[in-house]
């Protein structure tokens, strides 16, 4: 009979891990599929439960993060910081909440937080020689700060140049945001052209068609798009060049023919609603003076997503051609 207390006790050990086990896959579950108030909330309790699991504090942390309660995310990383002091995620984590909270506060309280975002970044860094996401954000804390409170182009280099020796695209994509950022845009073409080079990725092309866009270049970013979709056939793809065409007036009948095809071939994976494809037909028709085929189209984003209030601005502006 001695024997069944030990067997009892090694069962509730066992039961308790699977508990815990099931509990943290069921919260990876909720945060996965975007439901991160109900993650919250289940891990709320788990770490009320289990105070010292240091995977259900970080998912926890994450959990506040996705759902912008930095004051709460600030807390949870700056604890697993004080827990495991050598772990440089963990104070790449801190370092990021506390930005994002500089962020959404006045300039002159934000100023405040400064210190402590540059030395999280830094001990991150320090502590992982290889963490990149630590050195992207560097890059742009770097040029983004004042030179008066620590801004330095040279020390954005600086990282770029660790990046770039970690992995080649990331250095060119991150010396093409510098001197995109410092207005030097023949530097800033040449690294994301690199990149494309490089890597190939979407990623890649997107960051050039974002500089083309910037830069009032809209031919040159359909060029860059169409060659990302000849490399990666995706759909939604073709919506970008419709949207660009819209926008900037240019090659209205390619515009027309992509909105089309993405219509044609759409799916939840596009990301971009239908309506929104209404909507730049709309205005492809607007500019080419075809006040009834617009008003059809921007009727039918309407309908799609009557909440939307740039269609009814969209359709004031048509009506009124």
């Amino acid at each position: 009979m001695k024997k069944y207390p030990f067997l009892i006790c090694v069962f509730l050990i066992v039961f308790n891990g699977y508990g815990q086990s099931e509990t943290l896959k069921g919260a990876k579950q909720l945060m996965e599929a975007k439901k991160f108030q109900a993650a919250e909330s289940l891990l709320e309790s788990y770490v009320e439960q289990q105070p010292n699991d240091i995977e259900g504090i970080e998912l926890l942390g994450d959990a506040y993060g996705q759902q912008k309660k930095w004051d709460d995310a600030i807390d949870v990383y700056e604890k697993l910081t004080e827990i495991k002091p050598n772990n440089a995620n963990y104070h790449y984590k801190y370092g990021g909440a506390l930005g994002m909270k500089a962020l959404s506060v006045s300039k002159i309280r934000a100023a405040t937080f400064i210190g402590d975002v540059k030395n999280a970044f830094l001990k991150a860094a320090e502590l992982d020689p290889k963490h990149i996401n630590t050195r992207w954000a560097l890059v742009e804390l770097y040029m983004q700060l004042p030179g008066i409170i620590g801004g330095s182009k040279s020390k954005s280099l600086k990282y770029a140049e660790e990046l770039e020796a970690l992995s080649e695209v990331d250095g060119y994509l991150a010396k093409g945001y510098i001197y995109e950022y410092d207005d030097e845009p023949e530097l800033a073409e040449a690294y994301y052209l690199k990149a494309i080079k490089v890597g190939g990725s979407l990623t890649c092309y997107d960051k050039l068609t974002q500089f083309y866009e910037t830069n009032k270049r809209p031919e040159e970013a359909i060029q860059n798009i169409e060659a990302a979709h000849k490399k990666h056939q995706r759909n939604a793809l073709h919506y970008q060049i419709g949207k660009v065409a819209a926008e900037y007036n240019t090659e209205l009948d390619k515009g027309e023919h992509c909105l089309k095809a993405y219509i044609k071939n759409h799916s939840a994976a596009d990301g971009v609603p239908k309506a929104w494809a209404y909507y730049r037909l709309a205005q492809i028709h607007k500019h080419k003076k075809q006040k009834t085929e617009a008003v059809a189209y921007i009727n039918k984003a309407i309908d799609d997503l009557p909440d939307i209030e740039v269609f009814h601005e969209e359709k004031t502006e048509i009506l009124n051609l």
